[in-house]
């Protein structure tokens, strides 16, 4: 399984309790590894992708003959919509693509956004739009040394979803699972049933508890929805 995190991290404990938490079973039959796309942009590249078309053509590039099927994508917020989009690249590109997508904290991208966009506005607003969703530590918004490193990938990450034109193509024929938070300000029961649309696989949906960033807030529960959805998955492609 491979692993897209939110906009702005290059890590994500919560594939790390994957790979420690889930089921001793899913464990042993799945491998995780994290997706940085930031680390595949050209060494020296004076600006970094604010699109996702030329984002996804630095991730496809580096590890589009690398990735080992059967394998499946799990993405949040920002993670889906890439891993998304790298499903459709794939696809079209004639390489095997994931049978399977765990979509998580983002409305199904044929969708329009309802909220206006914040990448290019000033920091305060940047700001209050990371305090509003509660994911980003405390200790790291209160240190001004560590935000002059962090705003920049945050803004471009910002920009590649706020820049984001959904293409109409044909569904996908992986299964599909969408994960939401009850409580999420972005992201709606009815924006995530949406991605059943995309594709021809089975499809399900599971709302949790919690905002946005609701995989850290009730970890164990998304564990074990995680484990039985995998369960199926993997008994699905032996």
């Amino acid at each position: 399984m491979y692993c897209f995190p939110f906009a702005g991290a290059s890590s994500w404990p919560f594939v790390d309790a994957c790979a420690d938490e889930l089921p001793i079973d899913v464990r042993r039959d799945t491998e995780f590894w994290l997706v940085d796309v930031r680390g595949y942009e050209p060494i020296g590249e004076r600006d970094v992708a604010t699109r996702l078309p030329q984002l996804l053509k630095n991730v496809l590039g580096c590890i589009g003959s690398c990735l080992v099927p059967p394998y499946a994508f799990l993405g949040h917020s920002m993670g889906a919509l890439v891993s998304f989009e790298l499903a459709r690249q794939l696809s079209d590109a004639d390489i095997e693509g994931p049978r399977h997508l765990i979509m998580s904290g983002h409305r199904a991208p044929q969708l329009p956004r309802a909220h206006h966009s914040v990448h290019g506005l000033p920091e305060s607003e940047v700001l209050a739009k990371l305090q509003r969703l509660d994911g980003t530590p405390l200790e790291l918004l209160d240190d001004p040394e560590a935000m002059a490193l962090f705003m920049p990938r945050v803004r471009a990450d910002l920009a590649v979803c706020e820049n984001y034109l959904y293409a109409a193509s044909e569904p996908l024929s992986c299964s599909l699972t969408a994960f939401g938070g009850i409580d999420d300000p972005e992201v709606s029961r009815i924006e995530l049933l949406a991605w059943r649309d995309l594709t021809r696989g089975a499809f399900s949906l599971h709302m949790f508890p919690g905002g946005h960033f609701f995989p850290h807030q009730c970890q164990a529960h998304v564990l074990r929805v995680l484990g039985q959805d995998l369960r199926t998955v993997l008994r699905r492609i032996r």
